[in-house]
């Protein structure tokens, strides 16, 4: 299934690798802190990100969980029947608009939300993760006591370590794989070009 066919919401987990938190020196949250990430920043594999003028853009890697059906106040307990599939994703920064936001107290809409900010790989059915702050069961619950997730809803869990910029040229592959077998299970490919018109970050 194409990204296209199942994406209708964006929800977003953040801070919920250890290395990742160290990289970035953020604290520790004491519960999964999330942001919202428009629709129209989804991006099919193959296409271009376009970095808006004045931008330095980050690439997070991250696993996305596509939600199966409508749900409210879920435990972790029932949380993987939620679940229809999962999908390979980057959620694309704005770094140093997201360090002025940051400094403001202003939320992170921009900084997350440009137009093509984030590519999406089709649907699998079976993920991978490790080394997170907070479980996937864990993040569901959290997320849907505050919100009703949505059958189509795609839940991104948060990057590991190792982010860093993408410039305009640059051709850019994700694979997500199983750790045991190193069978691939899902890929994602994207290259970047420069917008020449929209918005433009002058600090």
């Amino acid at each position: 299934m194409a990204a296209a066919a199942f994406v209708k919401h964006g929800k977003k987990a953040s801070r919920n690798y250890a290395d990742h938190i160290k990289e970035l020196n953020n604290a520790v949250p004491k519960e999964p802190f999330f942001f919202l990430k428009p629709t129209t920043s989804y991006l099919l594999t193959g296409e271009k990100v376009e970095i808006p003028r004045g931008i330095t853009a980050h690439h997070e890697v991250e696993l996305g969980l596509v939600i199966g059906k409508r749900g409210r106040d879920i435990t972790q307990a029932d949380a993987h029947s939620y679940i229809a599939g999962y999908a390979l994703a980057v959620d694309m920064t704005a770094r140093n608009l997201q360090n002025e936001v940051k400094k403001k107290g202003l939320p992170w809409s921009a900084v997350k939300g440009f137009d093509t900010f984030t590519p999406v790989s089709a649907i699998k059915q079976k993920g991978n993760t490790s080394d997170m702050i907070f479980s996937i069961p864990r993040l569901i619950e959290h997320i849907s006591s505050i919100m009703t997730l949505e059958e189509g809803d795609l839940v991104l869990t948060g990057t590991p370590s190792g982010i860093g910029p993408i410039v305009e040229g640059d051709k850019v592959e994700c694979l997500l794989s199983d750790p045991t077998s190193g069978k691939i299970l899902a890929s994602l490919n994207f290259g970047a070009v420069n917008r020449v018109a929209g918005y433009r970050y002058n600090p």
